[in-house]
């Protein structure tokens, strides 16, 4: 995979990620619908988990969450989480997920693929399809096109922390293009919501049957 960009960015400690998410990103408004397109779902993947915010949500209303993220000092952070041992935490990379074929009805992805290049994008949408069973769907909240000038300018300042290798692709809309692409089908965005660093989508696809 292409150089990795820590879930807070490239400048801020990531002991610091949780409270930054909480004062900038309107969490209210976005991870209790990424929650609900998951809903009853016997088993989830949620691939970048970090310090762990969505995956202790999605536990409340999925059988498994199985919560994969690269980053040790992330990790250590979700662990000591209250309801933390509910979830299969494993360490390991969205272009290499350390999961079977087939295993996951669906699988989750927030604020992960800006962090990636164009081939890391891929590779990692690559992986999402193999977890899938047939018929299953996957779940991404990141970042979407601009929707005016103020959201420009936060979009910016995102791009200087996480890079603009793995952004650029996100300001010029093409998030729905890779998703489908992979072998997606249904794509559909349900959500876009101005934050203080951007435009973020919520928006799911289908695996094939």
């Amino acid at each position: 995979m292409a150089e990795y960009v820590p879930a807070a960015g490239r400048f801020m400690p990531v002991d610091l990620y949780d409270r930054s998410i909480e004062m900038t990103m309107r969490e209210p408004r976005w991870r209790p619908l990424v929650t609900r397109l998951a809903a009853g779902s016997d088993v989830v993947v949620e691939v970048g988990a970090g310090t762990g915010r969505q995956s202790l949500e999605l536990e409340r209303v999925c059988d498994q969450v199985i919560a994969v993220d690269g980053d040790p000092d992330a990790l250590a952070i979700a662990l000591r989480k209250p309801g933390a041992d509910a979830i299969d935490w494993r360490s390991g990379m969205a272009d290499a997920l350390p999961v079977d074929d087939g295993v996951a009805s669906v699988v989750v992805m927030t604020l992960l693929l800006h962090h990636l290049d164009a081939d890391a994008k891929r590779h990692a949408l690559s992986e999402a399809l193999r977890v899938l069973r047939p018929g299953g769907r996957i779940v991404i909240a990141d970042w979407g096109r601009p929707g005016g000038p103020l959201a420009a300018l936060g979009f910016r300042g995102l791009m200087l922390s996480d890079g603009a290798a793995g952004t650029a692709d996100h300001a010029a809309g093409r998030l729905p293009l890779f998703v489908t692409d992979a072998g997606f089908n249904s794509a559909r965005v349900w959500q876009r919501l101005p934050t203080a660093w951007g435009t973020l989508e919520v928006m799911s696809a289908d695996r094939p049957t």
